[in-house]
Parts: structure tokens; C-alpha cells; sequence
């Protein structure tokens, strides 16, 4: 079923706004020395109180526990009981249970990364997603996670380097401050056969909400969250079906059409959390030949 939840929030550490001269990398490295102070299992909201110790895995299997990769933190302490099934989702998941494109043997594609962020809504748990600007060359108009190709200064991508050009993209895609994100997993890696993407699906949970819009309109058409709520709702589900035959999961969601890579992960967290609702599979959604 859906999470649910009530009105209590788990409390944050204080963390003031990303100031207007502060560079992505800055914020990131900011919000990595103040994960250290997230608050355990004694948090309000959260049951239990001996918070959740664990391990990082390796590339080809999720990363979930407390652990230093570089200077970014990965933890599970503190997080809302509503959290718990993706927690272990990550602990268990296998890259074939997620999507059939796995990273090329020969090591081949561009690295990138994207955060998938869940906060806390009026309505209850939600998701981060924007829009991408329809001029650009790669999935132009496409709902997508915050995300993008690892720069040099992100630091190994076998290491700490997804986490932190998840961090710093979402910075520059939505004006999210990094300092309000603990990022609590990391998925393995996948492959997107279209724009020869190796793409790293970074956890986070919002802890701190900071104010999120377009920064570029040359990159970002707009910034919206989604309830899971609406996510999971058969009402709001279909099949995508390009005109090249390949069929996937799509939601009808926030007047946007989310397919491809997003709504693949999406559909699979939901279906291994437990989240997801039956739903009429055949309903389609026809794309254009341009998407």
C-alpha cells in the first residue's frame, strides 16, 4: 500500500540557506560536513530509537548504512518510519530487477548520476522531479530526477563522485540547497541505450526543505514534486508505446507525462517498497517519433 503519514516531521539539524555566492561544489562539501550532526533513531516520528547500521555495497549492488564515500555521507539514522521499505529495497535490490540496459562490460558510456529525492508534502510523502527545457539535445521535455553527467571536481565515480554531481546538479537544475539532503542509498547502476548514459540513481530524503524553481531555462522548463500518492494511483498509470515498439511504465501526473528512465525507477520502487496499486496495464500512452 501507499505510505502514509501524519503531520509529525523528523527533526532536522539547523542548516541556513545556500548563500548567493556559495558554488555548487561549496554547498555540496557543506552539506557533506553537516550530515555528520543527522539525528538517530530518537528523532520525533520515528520508531524504534537504535537507528540502522549497515554497509556500503559495492557498484554493481546498492550502498545503504552510515558510510564515508569521500567526503559525502550516506545514512539511514533518522529517517521516517514511511522510509523504511525503500531503505530495504536498496539492501536487496539486483541491477536485473530494476532494468534489463545494465552499464556496458567494456566500461563504455558517460558517467552521470540523478537524485531521487523524497520529501514531505501537504499530502504526504512526495518526489522532486523537473522538466527539461525542450532546446536541449538529450530528452528534451522530458520529466526527469534532478541529475546529469559527473564533472571532473565530483571525485571518483566509482567512489564519492555520483553523490556529489547528484548534489550539485539538483543545486543547479532546481536551486535546492544540499545542505537540507541526507542521502540515505544508492541504486545500481543502469544504462540508457539512447544517449549512452551510465546513470547512478541516488536516495535522498529532504529533511530540510529549501525553496526549488527553474534556474536555467535553458535547462530546466520547470520544478514540480509529486505526491506518491498520485503516483501510485490506477487512475494516473499507463504503458508508454513508442512508435519503435519499445513499451515501459509512464504516469499521468502534475499535467506532465512522465516516461522512459523516471518512470522506470519510479515504477520499480513502488513495486519493490510495496507502494504500488494494480493497475490497468492495458492502458497506453502513444509517444511521437521526436520523444
Amino acid at each position: 500500500m501507499p505510505p502514509h503519514v501524519g503531520k509529525d516531521r523528523t527533526a532536522g539539524t539547523g542548516v541556513a540557506m545556500t548563500r548567493a555566492s556559495e558554488t555548487a561544489s561549496e554547498a555540496v562539501s557543506r552539506a557533506a560536513d553537516g550530515a555528520a550532526g543527522v539525528p538517530g533513531g530518537a528523532a520525533s516520528g520515528v520508531p524504534g530509537g537504535d537507528g540502522r547500521g549497515g554497509s556500503a555495497a559495492g557498484a554493481a549492488g546498492g550502498a545503504v548504512g552510515t558510510a564515508r564515500h569521500g567526503s559525502v555521507v550516506i545514512s539511514t539514522e533518522g529517517l521516517p518510519a514511511w522510509l523504511d521499505p525503500v531503505v530495504r529495497l536498496v539492501e536487496t535490490v539486483q541491477p536485473r530487477q530494476l532494468s534489463r540496459f545494465l552499464p556496458p562490460q567494456d566500461g563504455a558510456g558517460r558517467q552521470s548520476a540523478v537524485l531521487v529525492l523524497f520529501g514531505e508534502g501537504e499530502r504526504g510523502p512526495e518526489l522532486l522531479l523537473m522538466e527539461r527545457a525542450g532546446s536541449l539535445r538529450s530528452h528534451a521535455g522530458q520529466p526527469s530526477f534532478p541529475g546529469g553527467a559527473l564533472d571532473p571536481e565530483d571525485g571518483d565515480p566509482q567512489g564519492e563522485g555520483p553523490l556529489r554531481a547528484a548534489l550539485r546538479e539538483a543545486q543547479e537544475e532546481t536551486g535546492l540547497d544540499p545542505a537540507g539532503v541526507q542521502l540515505f542509498g544508492v541504486l545500481p547502476r543502469l544504462y540508457i541505450p539512447v544517449s549512452g548514459f551510465v546513470v547512478t540513481p541516488v536516495l535522498g530524503w529532504w529533511r530540510e526543505p529549501s525553496p526549488v524553481g527553474v534556474v536555467d531555462p535553458a535547462e530546466t522548463a520547470r520544478v514540480f514534486t509529486v505526491p506518491v500518492a498520485d503516483l501510485t494511483h490506477p487512475d494516473n498509470r499507463a504503458t508508454a508505446v513508442h512508435p519503435r515498439g519499445h513499451r515501459g511504465p509512464a504516469f499521468l501526473v502534475e499535467s506532465a507525462l512522465v516516461w522512459g528512465f523516471t518512470a522506470g525507477i519510479i515504477d520499480r520502487l513502488l513495486h519493490y517498497a510495496g507502494w504500488e496499486v494494480p493497475w490497468d496495464r492495458d492502458k497506453q500512452v502513444p509517444l511521437d517519433w521526436r520523444a
